[in-house]
């Protein structure tokens, strides 16, 4: 529990744009350490909304904010090719001011690939493609020219100019709780991500989440790499923790994560109300957001 504890914000990209953009800049503006997108090709829970792509949106919004990391949560890998992806976190990267974490996970939505064009992918095939894709994206963003030869991934001495401002390249957050994945996490993630287990009850969520804590620490052990160096991330809201009955409930929540090792947790802010996500309707309204920022995170951060 020695790592300073962080807090941010996801919110879809479903909000006319001069009003994501206002949510972006009181995020900022409240003190929240972070604000991230998800990426899909449409919204997974409603493919007719109104929906911005991620990448360009998150350029776009990294101008309209001045401290607060800004990232994405997650990546699909089903969109694009590891290159391009490395050069457009490349981009961004520079554009925030070295302020981006790239989130990335396995994809799954059939939508993703329905809607595109792309076969899908059986789930194994899905994951032994993800284990490359991250292994291509890792060595892309730490060098100047990179050449691989692999089942689902080629590339011939991809140049990449200019080299990223963070150093030794863009932090990647690994997001899953499978195996598979806990394993590209201890290959080449800089924090891992989980939501504890989609409509889970506490207890239930806990003991899932310690779990797999325990097995990163394994996976990392077995590559001599120290557990502690992978930041741990939580996705608040898809338990059935009432997280935010209270504040004595907030901190408890903290706490209890805290002790798994967590050090950074992420608040939805969805629609006013969110009538898609009932299970996700945790900040319904702007004064509940102004609460938890001003009154709730202080009393964590000391």
């Amino acid at each position: 529990m020695s790592d300073p504890v962080r807090f941010g914000v996801i919110i879809l990209q479903s909000l006319p744009w001069r009003a994501l953009v206002e949510r972006w800049r009181l995020i900022d503006d409240l003190g929240f350490d972070s604000a991230w997108l998800p990426d899909h090709f449409v919204n997974p829970r409603g493919p007719i909304d109104h929906w911005y792509e991620c990448w360009t949106t998150l350029a776009a919004l990294a101008v309209h904010t001045r401290r607060m990391r800004v990232g994405t949560l997650v990546t699909t890998i089903t969109l694009r090719t590891p290159a391009l992806l490395a050069r457009m976190a490349l981009t961004v990267d520079h554009i925030s001011g070295g302020r981006l974490d790239l989130g990335i996970g396995a994809g799954g939505a059939m939508k993703d690939h329905t809607m595109t064009g792309i076969t899908p992918w059986p789930r194994p095939e899905r994951f032994r493609r993800f284990r490359e894709y991250v292994t291509v994206l890792d060595l892309l963003l730490r060098q100047e020219r990179t050449s691989f030869d692999g089942r689902h991934y080629t590339l011939a001495d991809a140049s990449m100019q200019p080299a990223p401002l963070q150093r030794p390249r863009v932090p990647i957050m690994i997001g899953g709780k499978s195996p598979s994945l806990l394993r590209a996490v201890a290959a080449v993630g800089d924090a891992w991500n989980t939501n504890g287990g989609r409509d889970l009850e506490p207890a239930e969520a806990l003991r899932v989440t310690r779990e797999r804590g325990a097995m990163l620490d394994e996976f990392c052990l077995a590559r001599g790499r120290d557990p502690r160096e992978v930041r741990r991330s939580f996705m608040m809201g898809q338990t059935r923790d009432q997280v935010l009955a209270s504040m004595t409930a907030f901190q408890d929540f903290v706490g209890r994560y805290r002790e798994l090792g967590f050090s950074e947790f992420i608040l939805f802010w969805l629609r006013d109300p969110n009538p898609d996500y009932p299970l996700y309707s945790w900040i319904t309204n702007r004064a509940m957001l102004e609460r938890v920022a001003t009154a709730w995170i202080p009393t964590l951060r000391g």
